[in-house]
């Protein structure tokens, strides 16, 4: 097995970042949900939308964010594993919202690298303080972003098929790391980190929908 230095694991989580926040660097591995879905909005429909996936796609960059910074401090290799895996299934969510800002005409959060220092600081933070507490970190981001994702999904245009195929499957998505965190010993974190973290997803979620 090959002994990665400081400097690898530096030039590898910047690489990361990178594919996280340049739009267009990111490809999906699996079709995307609304192909062959065809939608047709009004003006104030469509700005409705694209801020709607806009702030769906700063979550995906923050999910991005902290499972590349817990696999760089989880300590079980199967942790880790499962975190890297996990982040390569989310980089479909990521290209998904953005091909679909990109057919609104519009564009992702300018605030996502900061949303994304956040939250590789808190993934990492979570690995040191212990694998199960790192997926029960896993565990309740995934629960927040499925709320937003119903929420969002409520909020759509009825002939909107397109964005609501794109975030139901997400939603299932969401749901499946979830539960895999859980079972794999994932810890009901204390109440302190909770309010915590939904107080910065509120943040996110009312800035993000502008810029």
């Amino acid at each position: 097995m090959r002994h990665y230095t400081g400097i690898d694991k530096f030039i590898h989580s910047f690489d990361q970042a990178l594919r996280s926040l340049v739009p267009g660097t990111t490809s999906a591995q699996r079709s995307n949900p609304s192909e062959n879905t065809e939608t047709k909005l009004a003006v104030s429909e469509a700005r409705h939308v694209a801020g709607l996936m806009r702030v769906n796609h700063s979550g995906e960059v923050c999910a991005q964010a902290l499972y590349h910074g817990q696999a760089l401090t989880a300590k079980l290799p199967n942790v880790r594993r499962e975190m890297e895996f996990a982040a390569i299934e989310e980089q479909d969510h990521l290209a998904w919202c953005e091909d679909r800002l990109k057919e609104l005409d519009s564009h992702t959060s300018l605030l996502n690298p900061v949303w994304y220092g956040l939250s590789f600081g808190m993934g990492a933070i979570a690995g040191i303080a212990g694998d199960k507490y790192s997926l029960g970190f896993v565990a309740e981001t995934e629960r927040q972003v499925s709320l937003h994702l119903q929420h969002h999904i409520s909020q759509l245009p009825p002939q909107d098929e397109r964005s609501r195929k794109v975030l139901v499957q997400m939603n299932e998505d969401e749901l499946h790391h979830r539960d895999t965190a859980l079972k794999a010993g994932g810890v009901d974190l204390p109440l302190p980190v909770k309010i915590t973290m939904t107080a910065i997803s509120k943040l996110m979620t009312k800035t993000s929908y502008f810029i």
